[in-house]
């Protein structure tokens, strides 16, 4: 039994965006709990907790955000993740059946841009911390060669498990993140020993203290779980039929949960001390001796997010209609990224101005996602004729450009961006603004998007499939 597990998690991933076959549907709802937390044990989830304490929330509020705005975030998650368990379909090609065969050009593209954004930025932000920590260990002089040469091998490692497809990125979350969490209790335990938590200080009161909320709220609460969204099919697509829906919904739910609102709470109990939030100043003053095992925590983070990055970039790329072998557009992906990378690193300046702006731009999933959920669970009840999805475009039975989704999204991004205070002046909406900068922008965009498409889905929209037998 064992020798064929290890045959099942080397062997290569042919699939494209058609419908996974039953037989090659062999992931569990653990092997599923390990991708999703794998993504999120990273250092950034640490310092956007300390972002409540930054703001003038005391622990205890900064941690009741972190928990209710999860538990709702999540939920939202979990229920994306049941879409690709239903259908064995992945979430950009899913996307035709509100937006029409090429009106889904439009997320697609979204998507694709916005995840080899994450794949060079998410490699960058980590390197200055990772030199940091090699300095610590006695590396004399870590400068902009040791950088290329760092970034680049992490670059290469997650070009290689995300070219060789889902089976080698299950594997690789599977034997690694379980020793990452290990690693992160120990964090944990030394810096809780380490400081004197504050739980009850809070420096601001009425209005401002609700403008926090709602900030942290999108950054590591609610708006958390909305940005995975559009990952969600591409990977819970793999999962074995039978499994019952409710371990879907909870071991993906469960995977962003835990590691968000405990590191979350991590950054927050620190900062709380009056201590640097810092992740680099946090490892090297306070961990010594165990500060190798931080490096490989530090090096596993990126490469955990980037190699999802990688595959759902490649697989929205695919749902474009490009004719291509899915390993082949994974190599040049991987080359884009590494292009990235590069540009940032001669740049830090450009880099960290890229990164506030990614950070922003995601309000789009809230609007897409809102749209989704009503035509997946609201209008035909979730279930999709998954064969519709592939038609030609001429004869879709999806239609070929759905403009009620197309209005509706862009709709709900508009006004999610007037609701938003972005980390970049142009994504600093106007009534965020005039509301003592309130950032509601992940439920602008989610109620606009989704309730914007219900009332005309019934005007403008034609196809003939509304509520289908669930094709296996």
């Amino acid at each position: 039994m064992a020798m064929a597990e290890q045959a099942a998690d080397v062997r290569l991933d042919t699939h494209g965006i058609a419908p996974v076959p039953a037989a090659d549907r062999d992931s569990t709802p653990l092997q599923q709990f390990w991708i999703w937390a794998g993504a999120n044990i990273a250092p950034i989830n640490w310092v956007l907790g300390a972002l409540g304490i930054i703001l003038g929330l005391s622990l205890l509020e900064t941690l009741l955000v972190l928990v209710i705005g999860n538990l709702i975030g999540c939920a939202f998650f979990g229920a994306f993740c049941v879409m690709g368990y239903r259908t064995g379909v992945n979430q950009m090609t899913l996307s035709r059946a509100a937006f029409g065969r090429r009106g889904a050009y439009l997320p697609a593209v979204f998507q694709m841009l916005m995840t080899m954004g994450w794949l060079g930025v998410n490699t960058w932000v980590v390197l200055d911390l990772a030199l940091g920590i090699m300095k610590h260990l006695g590396v004399h002089h870590p400068g902009t060669g040791t950088k290329y040469a760092v970034g680049i091998a992490i670059m290469a490692i997650q070009a290689v498990i995300a070219i060789v497809g889902f089976y080698w990125i299950q594997a690789f979350e599977k034997y690694t993140v379980p020793v990452a969490a290990a690693i992160m209790v120990l964090m944990s335990i030394l810096a809780w020993n380490k400081v004197n938590i504050v739980w009850g200080h809070s420096t601001i009161h009425g209005s401002a203290k609700w403008t926090a909320i709602t900030q942290l709220t999108t950054a590591i609460g609610v708006g958390w779980g909305i940005t995975w969204l559009s990952w969600s099919a591409d990977y819970t697509r793999f999962i074995k039929p039978g499994t019952p829906e409710k371990k879907v919904f909870w071991s993906t739910y469960l995977g962003i949960f835990i590691p968000t609102v405990w590191l979350g709470f991590l950054g927050a109990s620190i900062a709380s001390a009056g201590t640097s939030a810092d992740p680099a100043e946090l490892v090297t003053a306070a961990f010594g001796g165990v500060s190798i095992l931080i490096l490989f925590l530090v090096m596993h983070g990126p490469v955990a997010t980037n190699i999802l990055n990688l595959y759902s970039a490649t697989l929205a790329a695919l749902s474009l209609d490009i004719k291509a072998a899915r390993w082949k557009v994974s190599v040049f992906v991987s080359i884009i990224g590494t292009i990235a990378l590069i540009v940032f690193i001669e740049s830090n300046n450009f880099a960290q101005n890229f990164d506030n702006w990614i950070a922003s731009v995601v309000v789009w999933i809230a609007a897409w996602g809102g749209v989704m959920l009503v035509d997946f669970y609201v209008v035909r009840g979730g279930k999709i004729d998954v064969a519709g999805l592939y038609d030609d475009p001429a004869n879709a039975r999806y239609g070929d450009i759905n403009w009620a989704a197309i209005v509706a999204v862009l709709a709900g991004l508009v006004a999610g961006w007037a609701w938003e205070f972005g980390l970049v002046s142009f994504m600093q909406g106007p009534i965020a603004k005039a509301t003592n900068d309130t950032d509601l922008s992940w439920l602008t965009a989610l109620v606009v998007g989704g309730g914007l498409y219900y009332l005309l889905r019934p005007i403008l929209v034609k196809d003939t499939t509304v509520a289908p037998a669930t094709v296996d």
